[in-house]
């Protein structure tokens, strides 16, 4: 089995179980709790470099992988950071992108796309209208498709019975 499809297969797998926790919880929550109310939500994302060709001094095996027939031919791998962000239907996203290095970078996701150009910090905003698992990418060629992510957004109905203190604020 490739790694390609290995790697869609564990993604596939871990949105059904995030689609199953979900329903749980929503089925957990009664009807006698208050709605819930929409909150904004702020997230610093950040740009990392796993490995670059800037590495080979200090990791000699990269410059086999990034030669020609090298396993990183053509690539690098860099990382959004955290990668899996958790919000409410209805919350107001207000990200921060921290780009440290000097490669250019993007933030791909439905209905939103920010250019993350080198050493620099970018602010966005994006709303969750809807409940589900949304992908997000820099879809540089050199960086895909291991520079990806997700914003996983929990129905209203989940958090209507957190409270304030309780509502869904994990940041990986």
């Amino acid at each position: 089995m490739s790694r390609r499809l290995e790697r869609a297969q564990i993604l596939r797998h871990g949105a059904a179980s995030l689609a199953v926790a979900a329903a749980v919880l929503s089925a957990a929550c009664t009807s006698s709790s208050a709605p819930y109310a929409a909150q904004e939500r702020h997230f610093v994302v950040t740009t990392v470099p796993l490995l670059t060709k800037e590495m080979v001094s200090t990791y000699p095996f990269l410059r086999e992988d990034f030669a020609h027939g090298g396993v990183l031919e053509g690539k690098e791998l860099y990382a959004f950071v955290p990668s899996t962000l958790t919000v409410v239907e209805g919350d107001t996203v207000r990200f921060t992108f921290v780009n440290p290095e000097d490669d250019e970078h993007n933030f791909v996701l439905p209905g939103l796309v920010a250019e993350l150009p080198g050493q620099s910090v970018t602010e966005a905003t994006w709303r969750a209208d809807h409940a589900g698992i949304f992908n997000f990418v820099c879809t540089i060629p050199a960086h895909m498709p291991e520079m990806y992510g997700q914003i996983v957004v929990l129905p209203a109905a989940v958090a209507a019975g957190f409270t304030d203190s309780a509502a869904v604020t994990f940041q990986p």
